[in-house]
């Protein structure tokens, strides 16, 4: 099984063409009878407390199986756009895959399809040798597209299907958003809370973001999502922009492994790689403008604001929406009014409803 994750397309420095990126998972299932697969389940349950109907309930069996797999190292992966193969490499020793390759200008122009007024992609499909060592010999790719993602979402098992590029243009404005308590209703602080939220409920938007972000991509904004959340929902959450009509992205996750921790356990993870993840996109789009979008929930305010004082001009704001936390709302507001006096005026702005944000 491949994921592919949503990634972006740069102009290559001092050439005509275009470097896009092309990243993903390989993996099998873990056996249904694996020592592995009846641990983890054991610990879910108890984390949960889950009782028979909500471990067979639909979603906490789609959710679950997103964690319960073997990775596949030493997976050769190919690509086709437009007719032309593209060696995307070998999955490493974690299953991941990732690849660069120059696209010339008369190549995206043709291939490229839009999704909003400064917004373009690029589709491909994935295209394996024959040994491939997938339980069912043939690939099965996740869909990522938003016109399949939903159809996606109702299958017993994702279709053979494409990745998206994301076409970004060297000047413009970006928005670089979290995921979870900042579009998504996940209760971070709260740990019974976002494990319900992650493996028993359908996800559910932030009232009111889709509308802001709609308003923002209608005005050619591009959007990257860099979150806390793992890669293995990586296809969940492109379904979650979909149907809830958010702007899709590039999309920059945190590998996870059940190794690691008890599963799920310990999904916020930390804020430097997080850090290195932003400033890498940045990096790549030195002339654009960049806002900011994160919660109060863990470090993001602390974390956006270093960034901005790092690279003032390529931030032209934060907005930090406030949720409920561990501390005092009194404590969460006195934290988050120091952020705000320790940058230049109107830089960063605290909001708890999206209605705040009609000058944005």
């Amino acid at each position: 099984m491949i994921v592919f994750f949503p990634t972006y397309a740069r102009r290559s420095p001092g050439e005509k063409g275009w470097q896009a990126t092309v990243a993903g998972m390989v993996s099998r299932s873990l056996p249904l009878k694996s020592h592995r697969r009846r641990l983890a389940m054991a610990v879910l349950k108890r984390l949960l407390d889950l009782d028979q109907s909500q471990l067979d309930s639909d979603i906490f069996q789609r959710r679950a199986a997103a964690f319960l797999f073997q990775r596949v190292s030493g997976q050769r992966v190919r690509i086709a756009i437009g007719g032309r193969l593209f060696d995307a490499g070998y999955s490493d020793r974690l299953g991941h895959f990732q690849s660069h390759f120059v696209l010339d200008d008369e190549a995206v122009d043709s291939l490229a399809h839009s999704t909003g007024s400064a917004c373009r992609w690029i589709s491909y499909e994935a295209i394996l040798d024959d040994d491939d060592p997938s339980e069912e010999g043939t690939a099965r790719l996740f869909d990522v597209s938003r016109e399949a993602a939903a159809d996606n979402a109702q299958m017993s098992l994702p279709a053979i299907a494409r990745g998206r590029i994301q076409i970004v243009e060297q000047q413009g404005r970006s928005v670089i958003s979290d995921i979870d308590d900042t579009v998504k209703v996940t209760n971070v602080a709260n740990r019974r809370e976002l494990l319900a939220n992650t493996l028993l409920r359908e996800f559910k938007a932030v009232d009111g973001m889709a509308d802001i972000y709609r308003r923002w991509q209608e005005n050619g904004c591009a959007f990257h999502y860099v979150s806390a959340s793992p890669w293995q929902l990586s296809p969940c959450l492109c379904t979650f922009l979909t149907a809830s009509e958010l702007p899709l992205g590039s999309m920059h996750l945190q590998l996870f492994r059940l190794k690691d921790s008890t599963p799920l356990r310990r999904l916020p993870s930390r804020k430097r790689s997080k850090r290195r993840t932003i400033e890498q996109i940045m990096h790549d789009f030195p002339e654009r403008k960049f806002l900011l979008v994160g919660d109060s929930g863990e470090r993001d305010p602390e974390l956006y604001a270093a960034i901005a004082r790092a690279h003032s001009k390529q931030v032209s704001g934060i907005l930090i929406r406030q949720v409920e936390g561990k501390a005092s709302r009194e404590k969460i507001r006195s934290r988050l009014e120091r952020l705000v006096r320790r940058l230049p005026a109107g830089v960063m702005q605290i909001f708890t409803d999206t209605c705040e944000l009609v000058d944005r």
